[in-house]
């Protein structure tokens, strides 16, 4: 049964470069022709979009000058507003032009650091310039093949400083953007720093001016790493830390398939949007994701310029279909006895009473019999059921 259209109440957004993929891979070149950004965005905003995201280099070429890059910001620009289209998020390219085969920020070379935190510098206020709320960072480069290429402990204080140096000229210029880092573990590097949301928490924890840096994970990045895109979304949330998202379909430990949303893990899907629409099931009022729902994927190298067009329209029809199905499932009454008898709920008591303390825990003698707990049957896979059949039936 189709789907309602997307309207843009329903923030959906894509990058410039998703749509504009033409094809092109480590073992082929391009099928498909390449569109202006112009075409691209008018395009997006006609099939129902929000807004669009752009790497610097998808708008201009990377030896651009000063006045060829202005004309090309001002074409998007002008398309943007002329479609009603929110430029949500702009990012930058330290990644494709040979010069960082190394990295960006932490390359060994001291020069190309200079060069590539300069590039970053100058992308952030083009985020700024066409009205972005968030700078997403992905530092594809940013790793080795060989271990013994890599003083890892001088990798992190170079990362540390060059994302402070951004953090901090966004502050001093009054931007009011914030940084999202994309965790990615490998590909195009053998080794990528920060493979996983974890570990760029964990850097972010010792920034400066960390305050404004959090995360944007990524569906097939985090699966790629055989971790749980869920997880890594309510985690981020519960450290105030999800600042962007980027939604497509992974198909288990594989390259980088970039697929429609839903495409990949379609139950793990079903979950992310319950987590996006409906929260946490014990904190009713606890945090909420409430930016975009961004897609970064790639239309498959097989269709034309139709299919690319059907793509985009599969992953916001997806987004919706699963939004509903979310919905409904956490209004079934089985679903809402299922989740009681589960103790899902229940987990959000705390462990503790008040006042209560470790000491005052160990004194107590209390009736608890941990063989009669062990028999305990908590319905998760009935549970689980009850998912199925709402995203099936």
């Amino acid at each position: 049964m189709p789907v309602r259209q997307p309207t843009p109440a329903d923030k959906f957004s894509f990058g410039l470069w998703t749509v504009g993929w033409t094809g092109n891979d480590p073992f082929g070149t391009a099928s498909r022709p390449a569109l202006s950004p112009r075409e691209y965005t008018e395009k997006l905003a006609e099939l129902g979009a929000w807004g669009i995201t752009f790497h610097d280099n998808d708008v201009f070429a990377f030896d651009a000058d000063a006045a060829t890059k202005e004309r090309a910001l001002k074409d998007v620009k002008d398309a943007a507003d002329g479609a009603g289209l929110v430029i949500e998020m702009v990012t930058t390219n330290t990644f494709s032009h040979p010069v960082f085969k190394d990295g960006g920020l932490t390359s060994n070379d001291r020069g190309v650091r200079r060069f590539g935190l300069r590039k970053i510098l100058q992308a952030v206020d083009v985020a700024a310039q066409m009205g972005a709320s968030t700078f997403v960072m992905w530092g594809g480069r940013e790793g080795s093949e060989y271990d013994g290429s890599k003083d890892v402990y001088s990798a992190h204080e170079r990362y540390k400083e060059g994302l402070d140096t951004v953090a901090g000229y966004i502050k001093e210029q009054g931007y009011g953007l914030r940084i999202g880092l994309e965790p990615k573990p490998n590909e195009p590097r053998g080794d990528i720093f920060l493979p996983t949301a974890g570990h760029a928490l964990a850097l972010i924890g010792e920034l400066e001016h960390g305050d404004i840096v959090g995360l944007n994970p990524e569906t097939g990045h985090e699966q790629m790493a055989n971790l749980n895109y869920t997880h890594t979304l309510g985690q981020a949330l519960w450290h105030d830390k999800l600042f962007h998202i980027d939604l497509n379909g992974q198909r288990g430990l594989k390259y980088d398939q970039d697929l429609v949303f839903g495409h990949g893990d379609l139950m793990s899907a079903f979950f992310t949007v319950d987590l996006i629409e409906n929260g946490f099931p014990g904190h009713p009022d606890g945090p909420r994701y409430e930016g975009p729902r961004h897609f970064d994927y790639k239309p498959s190298r097989t269709e034309g310029m139709d299919g690319v067009w059907e793509s985009a329209r599969a992953n916001m029809a997806t987004y919706i279909a699963l939004a509903e199905k979310a919905t409904a499932f956490r209004a079934d009454p089985r679903v809402q006895e299922a989740v009681a008898h589960a103790g899902v709920l229940d987990l959000a008591q705390p462990t503790l009473g008040p006042g209560e303390t470790a000491k005052s825990l160990l004194a107590e003698e209390d009736a608890f019999d941990p063989e009669v707990a062990a028999e305990r049957d908590y319905g998760f896979v009935a549970l689980q059921q009850l998912a199925v059949e709402h995203l099936v039936g």
